[in-house]
């Protein structure tokens, strides 16, 4: 049985190199590690190989999963990205297969699932060790032979996708412990790519730095610049979200009127080292002194942003690049209030 042509909604990929796959953030050009996995991109370019790429959260994993996608002859297909973690656990099967109308309560009318969207393209299954058991032995066999049923449907559908799978959990650990099948860990990681941390690369942070504050300015039509010596400090901090915080860091510099000084209190809390002055009797540490205007500079900054969009917690969560829940745990964190309405 064919599948059905169906637009994706996945916005086009850039033309066929892998610097423009990875939407031309400078990932490719610093570290020997880095410049090892864009050779890795090239050689499995021709292939159907399924790929695994590990690396700790905000590397950069999606960004390699879009240059093996543009550097592919799947490139003319569609992008599409799943997030095992984010789609709850009853709803990811149909969200990956899809389900005929009445396959359960609410299903009205069929639904295409991801794979059948990303036919003739690349699937990128982000978060895979949040994959339930029982799905993981689905996925087993459609990666067997690419070849699945909808949810509550008879007829085999066949898909020609290229499949590639990320995580930052210890897949080992969770094989030994019983949470993920050994046969579909070896069927995923046929090609293993290991970003590295940004931390281990630290040489690229200034250019990235820069970069990002390249798209930032032109995107919010400012202005704003880094100066040498605090590029040196940003190099310093250990970037413990890796590239994702760093390109927060440079949207809060370039969105609020006193961004520098946030990413200064940034920079200086992530110091590495001793401090430089003994440390008198009864008083606070310069670590300790640096982290409390670290967390008064972030309330600053949430309550800046807050007030300039009135409010809409939707909007702000957009503007600082972090999940709604996330900034509602930030709000109440950091102890802000909204404004009292004005009485009509």
């Amino acid at each position: 049985m064919g599948v059905r042509k169906t637009e994706s909604t996945e916005e086009p990929l850039p033309k066929d190199s892998v610097q423009d796959s990875a939407t031309s953030v400078p990932l490719f050009d610093g570290h020997p590690r880095m410049r090892a996995i864009k050779s890795i991109v090239e050689s499995v370019a021709d292939t159907d190989t399924t790929v695994l790429i590990r690396g700790e959260s905000g590397v950069g994993k999606e960004l390699i999963a879009r240059a093996v996608h543009t550097a592919s002859g799947k490139r003319v297909g569609a992008f599409v990205k799943v997030n095992c973690a984010a789609i709850p656990r009853d709803l990811l099967e149909s969200e990956l297969f899809g389900h005929e109308k009445g396959a359960f309560t609410g299903a009205h009318r069929r639904k295409l699932g991801q794979f059948e969207y990303a036919n003739r393209g690349t699937l990128f299954l982000d978060e895979i060790g949040e994959l339930p058991l029982a799905l993981q032995a689905k996925l087993l066999h459609v990666l067997q032979d690419f070849r699945f049923s909808r949810v509550g449907g008879h007829g085999l559908i066949d898909v020609e996708t290229q499949v590639i799978a990320a995580t930052n959990q210890d897949l080992e650990a969770a094989m030994s412990r019983g949470e993920f099948r050994q046969d579909l860990y070896y069927r995923l990681n046929v090609v293993e790519i290991r970003v590295p941390p940004l931390r281990e690369r630290r040489e690229e942070i200034p250019r990235l730095a820069l970069w990002f504050l390249e798209k930032f300015n032109a995107q919010y039509g400012r202005q704003k610049r880094l100066q040498p010596e605090m590029l040196d400090r940003l190099r310093d901090y250990r970037w413990s979200g890796n590239v994702r915080e760093l390109e927060n860091a440079i949207r809060r510099l370039v969105v609020l009127s006193d961004g520098e000084k946030t990413v200064e209190a940034l920079a200086d809390c992530g110091q590495s080292g001793p401090p430089r002055l003994p440390r008198p009797m009864g008083a606070e540490s310069l670590r300790e002194i640096a982290r409390r205007g670290a967390r008064e500079a972030e309330r600053k900054a949430l309550a800046e942003v807050l007030d300039g969009v009135h409010w809409n917690r939707a909007e702000a969560a957009r503007i600082l690049k972090v999940s709604y829940k996330t900034l509602l745990n930030k709000i109440s964190e950091c102890g802000l209030t909204p404004p009292p309405r004005r009485g009509r």
